[in-house]
């Protein structure tokens, strides 16, 4: 069955709304998992959560949040768009996209969306988070926090750890949106031809898409926020540095710290994410028909 192409306006539209939406529910996972992930001692995710009640209450599990909302919201669009540009440019000649130049398609627009989204919304995120838990917090909020950090340390600064996030998304994407799609064909192979999946079918799709994410791409995620913390550039000469002190220092295990609250998040993330940008477009009439082979 060929693939119905998506107007590029409508997907931007699409995935903004659902990446800013997904951002906002699952937040407190992410601000868990990144306080998890910093180096020091190390706090399970019901530690943190009750020392950032006890010493902030409820709005301390929201620093940074802005940041990732923004970035999150820019992020999905620039992903939806970049997929789905990429996808035809790689379909057949019958609109097919096969797995493997799914997860080319995926890598893509990964790379993409780490470049004009991600790096600088998670970096500011990451050191807003960092520097909240500090007894007297240096950054006042998004804004003051980026224009601080600008300041000291340049654009250089929201870009630090570009590497390991291109590298992270990249893989994000091709996994997450090859495994939704594969599953998506294989569902819709098994209904009935031009029916509408329901929003219960989509988002367990996406939550499976989110579980197969977190595993296979968490070591990336643990470098990249090491890199981005406030001390990193006194610690780590580059990712790979980072990556082999994290190894002999504090081993393997600790490529995998934050799973839980991570998969927490990507298992709702794939499902909010994935289920809103369906019913978005489809109410905004986002979804041209394909055009027929010739």
């Amino acid at each position: 069955m060929a693939t119905k192409k998506e107007k590029p306006l409508h997907s931007l539209i699409a995935g903004a709304t659902a990446g800013a939406v997904e951002a906002f529910v699952t937040y407190p996972t992410e601000f868990v998992k990144t306080r998890s992930q910093f180096s020091g001692k190390r706090e399970s995710p019901i530690t943190i959560i009750r020392e950032t009640l006890r010493s902030h209450g409820v709005r301390g599990l929201y620093a940074g949040c802005t940041a990732l909302v923004v970035g999150n919201a820019t992020k999905a669009g620039v992903r939806f768009v970049s997929y789905d540009h990429f996808k035809h440019i790689l379909a057949d000649e019958q609109g097919k996209v096969s797995p493997p130049r799914s997860l080319l398609a995926g890598l893509g627009a990964g790379m993409m969306e780490a470049i004009f989204a991600v790096t600088p919304s998670e970096t500011i995120k990451t050191k807003l988070i960092d520097d909240a838990k500090r007894p007297t917090p240096q950054y006042r909020g998004l804004a003051h926090g980026t224009v601080m950090i600008v300041r000291q340390e340049g654009l250089r600064g929201i870009y630090r750890g570009l590497f390991p996030v291109m590298m992270r998304q990249g893989a994000n994407s091709a996994i997450r949106f090859t495994t939704y799609n594969t599953l998506k064909q294989f569902v819709q192979s098994r209904t009935r031809a031009g029916s509408t999946l329901p929003t219960s079918v989509t988002f367990g799709i996406g939550a499976i898409a989110g579980l197969v994410t977190v595993y296979t791409t968490m070591p990336l995620d643990v470098i990249k926020t090491r890199m981005q913390s406030l001390g990193a550039s006194a610690q780590y000469r580059n990712s790979f540095h980072c990556a082999y002190r994290i190894f002999t220092e504090e081993g393997l295990r600790r490529f995998w710290t934050g799973t839980t609250p991570r998969l927490v998040r990507l298992i709702l993330s794939g499902g909010i994410v994935f289920t809103i940008y369906e019913k978005t477009i489809a109410i905004i009439g986002g979804r041209e028909n394909p055009a027929p082979a010739s």
